[in-house]
């Protein structure tokens, strides 16, 4: 055989080696995957199976929610009647005219802050 020939076999045969490779590690890798999704998938099983237990309770819970549903129009009228016979009304108050603003110049207050008094 030339070397040509010897020289595509090893190609070949490191080609074959390289793809055997790679395969045993994605199939690795997917049998992973695999056992996640079937952790998962349990995991759902269970949600479910739990939750149809609770559906009655639930189904109870709403009925007594739509109840005092029904009823807070009716606590809301009362509790708002109460309030409107302790509530203390305030004399009506109508200022003395428009606010007019401060005659004479201004002066800062900062000096006065820090103790300075200047006369």
């Amino acid at each position: 055989m030339s070397a040509l020939a010897w020289w595509s076999v090893i190609d070949v045969v490191a080609l074959i080696a390289g793809l055997a490779i790679y395969l045993y590690i994605v199939g690795s890798q997917l049998k992973a995957i695999a056992a996640d999704l079937q952790e998962s998938a349990d995991l759902v099983w269970q949600i479910k199976k739990d939750a149809e237990a609770i559906e009655p309770g639930l189904k109870s819970i709403n009925t007594t929610g739509r109840v005092v549903a029904g009823a807070l129009p009716l606590l809301y009228g009362m509790g708002e009647g109460i309030v409107a016979g302790a509530t203390f009304n305030h004399e009506e108050h109508e200022a003395e005219g428009v606010a007019r603003p401060a005659m004479g110049t201004r002066r800062s207050r900062l000096l006065e802050g820090v103790g300075v008094t200047i006369d």
